[in-house]
């Protein structure tokens, strides 16, 4: 039975009752519906058919990297980078980052509430002894054999109770709480991939930031050498003051693009020390040549139908579902017949030590069913309630894959901008240095101006700082890339293990 829906009111008769009772519990009846995973369009995809992303870059003299659909994401994709800087920061953060144990720790909690969930299937079991001194009243019968008026009372039981699942409402909440742990487990998974992710594309900024400064001081020190130029050409009466003082304006400008520069470093090892789990005081400094980097060749892109099962966040959102769906079946279960069932063993006496001797024994067995009759409609709207989050908790699965498949498609179309933007600004980066380079042997010569060597020198700042940070950008869009396929989770050894005990203990 998939679906029960009917309300049992009070002009339900005994005998269809017990005849409903009966086939329940010999159906194993769970009411509510049996939970199945959206299916995903057919036609759903990351990009339209005439735009294909098979390629970035080919036939061009900067380093190409193409798609492959067989290719997965591996566990460690960082590694691919080829830096032993970004291997140690990310494996740092994975175990000193606060929010990621936090994350493992209410998974543990998670599990350990779906374990005390399923206790609700078993009898409750237990036993109590008490022990009281009386004196009865002359105007009552002694409650002893004996007539005695002042007594002590000894008691000793063990008490059962249990109430069979005829309807399926207690499994429907394990089933809750299962998925509960699951959505748990995902989070824990999705914050994995997230602090990974963000490590290694704070340092490649690292990187980024580091090879502006140099360019920068590299701009300053050769016009420091122009400068020191100048002065001497004064000396000997071959420059003006005029030169020399706009040189001088030259130095002090090329100086001022390095403080902003050193801030944004400063920010970033701020936040690298963070995700790490340290102090900015504690930091150590890694210095990450972007130009060491690997770029990888061959990229992954999973087919649409493995990016719901990959992104941790659309499982998170499945079992959110899932949960929704198996809270409308307690909902129903709650207005239908509650039975129960009691039994108690022991003994009293008034000497502790004959307590479950000499007739002293006592026992009882209770049986009991409830039937909900009136509560002004407030089970019905629980119910409608219930559905009314499942319905919610389905949207909101299908706003977590619409927004995948809108991050895969995002930097798909990032990554075949980059080439364009890389190209682009290689080549104006090496026109700005001969430009640079030609104004700078004219002044020295005697031939130019400082002006046109400020020109050229502000130019080629420019050129350089953008080419930069489009390599940077190519490396965080690859970062980005292995993000929106999910990071490659599900092939951690650890993840696997986690999921084995769960699917056991399940």
């Amino acid at each position: 039975m998939s679906y029960l829906r009917p309300y049992l009111g009070p002009s339900l008769t005994c005998r269809p009752l017990c005849g409903l009772l009966i086939g329940a519990i010999l159906s194993g009846c769970l009411v509510g519906p049996d939970f199945r995973r959206p299916v995903l369009a057919p036609n759903a995809g990351y990009i339209q058919s005439n735009k294909s992303p098979n390629t970035l870059g080919k036939s061009r003299p900067i380093a190409s990297q193409q798609f492959s659909n067989n290719l997965d994401v591996p566990a460690r994709w960082w590694t691919e980078f080829n830096s032993p800087q970004i291997d140690h920061l990310v494996d740092q953060a994975v175990t000193r980052n606060p929010d990621l144990a936090s994350a493992q720790a209410a998974l543990r909690a998670a599990h350990a509430m779906l374990a005390a969930q399923k206790g609700a299937l078993f009898p409750q079991v237990d036993a109590g002894v008490a022990a009281s001194r009386q004196r009865n009243s002359a105007t009552l019968a002694s409650p002893l054999n004996s007539n005695a008026e002042d007594f002590s009372l000894y008691t000793g039981q063990i008490n059962i109770v249990y109430a069979p699942d005829v309807f399926g409402g207690i499994h429907r909440q394990i089933e809750s709480v299962q998925a509960q742990a699951e959505n748990q487990r995902f989070a824990v998974e999705a914050a994995y991939v997230t602090l990974t992710s963000n490590v290694v594309v704070a340092a490649i900024q690292v990187g980024s930031l580091q090879a502006q400064i140099r360019a920068a001081e590299e701009v300053v020190n050769a016009d420091q050498s122009i400068l020191d130029a100048l002065n001497l050409r004064k000396r000997l009466g071959e420059a003006s003051t005029g030169d020399v003082a706009a040189q001088a304006a030259a130095v002090a400008q090329a100086k001022t693009a390095i403080p902003p520069l050193r801030k944004q470093l400063g920010q970033q090892e701020h936040l690298l020390a963070q995700l790490t789990g340290q102090t900015p005081a504690e930091f150590a400094e890694e210095w990450i040549d972007l130009s060491s980097l690997h770029l990888p060749a061959e990229l992954p892109l999973s087919l649409p139908s493995k990016l719901v099962e990959q992104r941790p966040d659309i499982r998170a959102a499945e079992a959110n579902l899932h949960a929704a769906s198996a809270q409308v079946g307690v909902a129903i279960a709650n207005r239908l017949p509650n039975i129960s069932l009691s039994a108690a063993l022991g003994g009293a006496s008034t000497n502790i030590g004959s307590i479950f001797s000499n007739g002293n024994a006592l026992w009882f067995v209770t049986g009991g069913v409830t039937q909900p009759i009136f509560d002004a409609g407030a089970l019905r709207d629980k119910q409608h309630a219930a559905e009314a989050q499942f319905d919610q908790a389905k949207e909101q699965y299908r706003s977590a894959v619409l927004s995948a498949f809108q991050n895969v498609a995002d930097t798909l179309l990032a990554l075949n901008q980059d080439t364009g933007a890389l190209m682009a600004g290689s080549e104006a980066e090496r026109s700005a240095q001969k430009s640079l380079e030609i104004a700078r042997t004219r002044l020295e010569h005697g031939e130019g101006n400082a002006s046109a060597v400020l020109n050229a020198e502000q130019t080629y700042q420019q050129t350089s700082s953008i080419l930069i940070q489009a390599k940077a950008a190519r490396f965080s869009d690859t970062v980005a890339l292995f993000q929106a396929l999910g990071g490659g989770w599900w092939n951690r050894s650890n993840a696997n293990q986690v999921a084995d005990k769960q699917a056991k203990e399940d």
